[in-house]
């Protein structure tokens, strides 16, 4: 076992979708016990301006590292070296990074990073907007009768290569951009045209906003309504039993449709 430099120490600390109430306890006890808190945009600094509205009082310092859409504001290779700096000064460092840090958070990079420095670091799991932004509209990601297995991906992976059904609910974070793009693809699949889609802005967050339709129309609709990051896209028949599915999605003879051309 590799021996760590003693003084300093790190908690990779998920800090939910950004709702203070989903922060663990034992995230929270780390955030009280902290000299210093590294911050990310999306939840992270959400739950703390909830925590300060709450009366939770905490001493640490933040250092804002928040990453905008197309533009990271500090690199991670700076992310990581600034962590291991701190904790190598004698600090107790909580990296606060939005949902959970293994679920596209580049968390298991910044743990790797620590051990090779020798710095002690621990790892707090957070709820991740994959599973939690989707019960907000009333979606399971999985359902007994309907859906038996989802798969978490991000807008830019090779969404052609996601096997499935319908009834293997997709989830795509930071989907947006690229949304037409995935539709046209998993439409040419087992899912079809006509199968049901959901996205979620904003969830937890003041601007939240369910838009409903199908791979055929949810780019247009998105388009019409402006849809915009963050959100969640939720594909697959799950859908269909979310309150805010129309008669026309909830009631849906989805084996009319034909995939895409």
């Amino acid at each position: 076992m590799t021996a760590t430099i003693s003084g300093g120490k790190v908690w990779l600390v998920g800090a939910g979708p950004g709702d203070p109430g989903l922060l663990t306890v034992r995230g929270l006890r780390a955030l009280e016990a902290a000299d210093v808190i590294v911050a990310d945009r999306l939840g992270a600094r959400a739950v703390l301006d909830g925590l300060e509205a709450e009366g939770v009082e905490l001493r640490a310092e933040v250092i804002d590292v928040g990453k905008l859409p197309g533009h990271h504001a500090v690199p991670q290779d700076a992310i990581n070296a600034l962590l291991v700096q701190l904790a190598r000064d004698g600090k107790t460092v909580v990296r606060l990074k939005g949902g959970d840090p293994y679920v596209f958070g580049r968390g298991g990079e910044e743990l790797d990073h620590c051990r090779r420095a020798q710095v002690d670091v621990e790892v707090v799991s957070g709820v991740t907007s994959a599973i939690s932004v989707p019960a907000l509209a009333g979606i399971p990601l999985t359902h007994r009768g309907v859906a038996t297995a989802f798969t978490v991906a991000t807008g830019h992976d090779q969404i052609r290569e996601l096997g499935g059904g319908r009834d293997h609910t997709v989830v795509l974070l930071m989907g947006v951009g690229t949304l037409a793009h995935a539709a046209i693809t998993l439409a040419r699949g087992e899912r079809g045209a006509g199968c049901p889609v959901a996205i979620i802005e904003d969830g937890f967050g003041p601007s939240q906003r369910v838009t409903i339709g199908t791979l055929a129309t949810i780019a247009h609709q998105a388009a019409e309504r402006g849809v915009r990051s963050p959100a969640v896209v939720v594909v697959g028949d799950v859908v269909r039993l979310s309150s805010y599915a129309p008669e026309q999605i909830a009631t849906l003879d989805l084996s009319s449709f034909e995939p895409l051309a």
